[in-house]
């Protein structure tokens, strides 16, 4: 559900956000962001750097990667057919955790939303939030995780589309030509996928443009200093609102969930396990991304979105035994790869941009 972004710091001012996105997540900072938590300079000191890099990337696959399954695993092996609902508990379980890890662990300095325009801008982020996330969780129970990933990695393309129409930004004619690809190797991948659903195929792709929408909307409706929150920040605020959207949404669309739910629980608590399970590692995603960016850089956790993509296919074709063609697979690799020529093509972009 997850989507990664940018951050540079400035000495004191808040993270300056740029409008790319790779991933179903809320923003990121930058390293040198003061840890004020005694616990983890504890554990820091304990454990070697290296170490604990790795520690941390590996908890960052293992989430984002295993969100996914278990979204997966509920919504088309288990018959929980409710993915508004479960799209609001996230949001709460995010909620919640955001409010202990920002308030108690002192992960981060709280900020404060400044004023009622400042509020609205936020606002008007977790609606497209909640179209791309709900999108993107109903799409799992239509489309296998391979192919899902697939789609989502063309976030760059909408992204660039975005940026075009809405800011009239341009990019070089080599980050376009690197878009190609992208394009092409989904088109590979759709006409030979096995398990292929019309309607998946629709909320997934609205899934990806609505990731793609909120990295450029959210560069430019908190571009002002004084309004940019750092990512823990920006959760904190986005998730109780999504969850109060996502409520009236699920009850006119779902039925009586919350019944059912119970009724579930009482025949099987172990779909309670599951719930809350699966809550609370969505929390982990947007934690580890934050925490992968600060010990690393940005640019890392870009790389390593680019291959989390392959890796959660291979995982889930393993897991659930889903089909794959030999173009499909093909189909998969170009889209990746033509992922990583547009991440590279940016980056020397912006070096040969004046300053």
């Amino acid at each position: 559900m997850v989507e990664a972004q940018t951050w540079t710091t400035r000495r004191g001012s808040n993270p300056r956000l740029e409008a790319e996105q790779v991933i179903d997540i809320p923003a990121t900072p930058t390293s040198d962001f003061r840890n004020n938590n005694g616990i983890a300079i504890k554990i820091s000191s304990l454990i070697s750097p290296n170490l604990l890099t790795a520690i941390i990337i590996l908890s960052w696959y293992l989430s984002n990667i295993g969100v996914l399954l278990l979204n997966k695993y509920l919504l088309s092996f288990y018959g929980y057919r409710y993915p508004i609902f479960l799209t609001m508990l996230h949001m709460i379980s995010c909620s919640l955790y955001s409010f202990i890890a920002i308030h108690s662990l002192e992960l981060v300095p709280p900020q404060q939303i400044l004023s009622r325009r400042q509020f609205f801008k936020i606002f008007a982020l977790c609606l497209i939030f909640c179209f791309s996330v709900v999108c993107g969780n109903t799409s799992l129970r239509y489309l296998p995780v391979s192919f899902n990933q697939a789609i989502g990695a063309t976030t760059p393309f909408f992204t660039a589309v975005f940026a075009f129409l809405i800011t009239c930004k341009k990019e070089s004619a080599e980050v376009y030509l690197a878009l190609l690809p992208v394009v092409f190797g989904i088109v590979l991948a759709s006409n030979s996928e096995p398990l292929f659903h019309l309607f998946g195929f629709l909320v997934c792709v609205g899934s990806t443009a609505g990731r793609a929408l909120k990295s450029v909307v959210q560069g430019i409706l908190l571009s002002n200093e004084a309004e940019k929150l750092h990512s823990m920040n920006l959760l904190l605020y986005m998730a109780p609102m999504a969850a109060l959207i996502l409520l009236p949404v699920t009850l006119y669309i779902e039925g009586n969930v919350l019944g059912v739910t119970l009724e579930k629980a009482k025949e099987d608590s172990y779909i309670v396990f599951l719930l809350v399970g699966n809550a609370t590692v969505a929390y982990l995603v947007n934690l580890t991304n934050f925490l992968v960016t600060k010990h690393t850089s940005a640019l890392t956790l870009q790389v390593l979105g680019n291959a989390k993509a392959a890796v959660a296919a291979v995982v889930s074709v393993l897991i659930f035994r889903n089909p794959v063609t030999v173009m499909g697979i093909t189909g998969f690799a170009v889209t990746i790869m033509g992922v990583v020529a547009y991440s590279e093509a940016k980056k020397r972009s912006r070096g040969a941009a004046p300053h």
